[in-house]
């Protein structure tokens, strides 16, 4: 099937008007309202890992669900799939790509992952790469991504190797000198890198990676292909496809863009090798092309697919849309973490100018966190007695260092935070500080 043309077909009868910045802004009062639905008197600054909704898309989700309901077959046989492809045309102007066909709607970045993974571990079955050739990726990637090259790569005879970087971390030049030094142990023994796998931000600790400047060395270095796991990326710092240069792409659209979870991208640079990738849920759209396999994988639920239009309408309610809510969002989170640095005595975990809708800030040395294990019971305590929701990094210590920060928490800012709950994060630790307690109180 030409998909393509299909596509092509489609979107000239049914194309969507692109969202555009709102003459009218939102007001203090209609914010408020958009996420009343959050609990309230919770420190809720841990946007970064499930993301927020507001009111106005999870009603454009209900109706959607219930359009679905009301007459499955005809929402299914001619609805859906236009509906879908408005989506689409809408994230492929977002993310500035070619084309439309480029773009695939997927559940999450896990999903996402698996596709391009998939077609990674045929090549080695099939003996396209030879057994031992290299995937490269950094030691922070995803802990789903680390799952998924195992289950993948590994399995299929493939040699994974992780470019390490220090943390904290002071400049991208630190980065940079690692993931070199990752593809000449890549290339060692006569191996090729078929696949680099870098993250746009990386996850805990979060650090934005320059992705540009890895994938200009790859080219040099002739790596095959380039996946950028930006699960953190849309809605959080800049994301072109042209300027990026990746051959695949994965985003999230719940996290930082409003959508309700289930709605992501995967984009796959054109190609022929584009033909190649599959979803890993195989159903009646197998052989049609990824875009349209992934838009139907058997009867679920698809509103959160169907309401990026309406999550983009809310974006640009607010003034200068996504770029604006990005500059204030980093501005605030870069405030509110040197707030909590200093107010403890600590640093932040990289320059401020490396630094996104995130942050990583030391917590003092005398909480005692000496473990990962550790760090998670100290964030549940942190839930279940102060009502703060933050996640608690923990960091090897080194060797000979005295009274080392090995615990940092990870702050996130979007729209609906207010200072006081950074305050209220501040105020919980110090309590913890003046009361004597240490994390091996936890530890049973």
């Amino acid at each position: 099937m030409d998909t393509i043309g299909a596509d092509t077909k489609i979107s000239n009868t049914y194309l969507p008007e692109k969202p555009e910045l709102s003459p009218t802004l939102i007001s203090d009062t209609e914010l408020l309202s958009e996420f009343s639905h959050h609990v309230q008197n919770i420190a809720r600054i841990n946007n970064g890992s499930f993301g927020c909704c507001p009111k106005s898309v999870i009603s454009a989700q209900q109706k959607w669900q219930l359009e679905f309901l009301k007459q499955p077959d005809d929402f299914y046989f001619n609805r859906l799939k236009d509906e879908i492809l408005k989506s689409r045309l809408v994230i492929r102007d977002l993310v500035n790509a070619d084309h439309v066909d480029e773009i695939s709607i997927v559940d999450n970045a896990t999903t996402a992952t698996a596709i391009v993974l998939q077609s990674v571990a045929w090549e080695f079955l099939q003996g396209k790469f030879n057994k031992g050739d290299a995937v490269v990726m950094l030691q922070y990637a995803y802990g789903a991504v680390k799952k998924s090259l195992e289950a993948y790569v590994t399995r299929a005879g493939g040699y994974v190797i992780e470019a390490w970087f220090l943390f904290p971390v002071n400049s991208d030049g630190e980065i940079v000198s690692e993931f070199r030094k990752a593809l000449e142990r890549g290339k060692a023994n006569g191996r090729k890198v078929r696949l680099a796998m870098i993250d746009h931000v990386t996850s805990i600790p979060s650090v934005p990676i320059p992705v540009k400047e890895l994938i200009k060395i790859c080219r040099e270095e002739g790596v095959d292909k380039v996946f950028v796991d930006g699960a953190q990326g849309i809605g959080c710092v800049d994301v072109d496809m042209k300027e990026i240069g990746a051959d695949f792409y994965t985003g999230t659209l719940n996290k930082w863009v409003f959508c309700p979870p289930g709605a992501a991208f995967l984009y796959c640079r054109k190609s022929n090798e584009i033909d190649d990738l599959h979803h890993p849920v195989v159903s009646h759209e197998y052989g049609n092309g990824l875009a349209i396999e992934s838009a139907w994988i058997g009867t679920r639920d698809y509103s959160a697919q169907l309401v990026v239009p309406q999550a983009l309408e809310f974006v640009n309610r607010f003034e200068g849309g996504i770029e604006g809510i990005k500059k204030r969002n980093h501005k605030a989170v870069v405030e509110m973490g040197e707030m909590l640095a200093k107010a403890w005595g600590t640093h932040l975990g990289s320059p401020p100018e490396m630094c996104s809708s995130m942050i990583m800030v030391g917590l003092p040395a005398i909480l005692g966190i000496s473990s990962d294990s550790i760090a998670l019971k100290l964030r549940t305590h942190l839930r279940n007695n102060f009502s703060v929701e933050v996640p608690i990094y923990y960091r090897v210590p080194g060797d000979g260092v005295v009274n080392p920060v090995t615990g940092y928490a990870r702050i996130s800012h979007h729209v609906y935070n207010k200072p006081d709950e950074y305050y209220k994060f501040r105020d919980a630790v110090n309590q913890l500080v003046n009361d004597k307690f240490t994390c091996a109180l936890l530890a049973w």
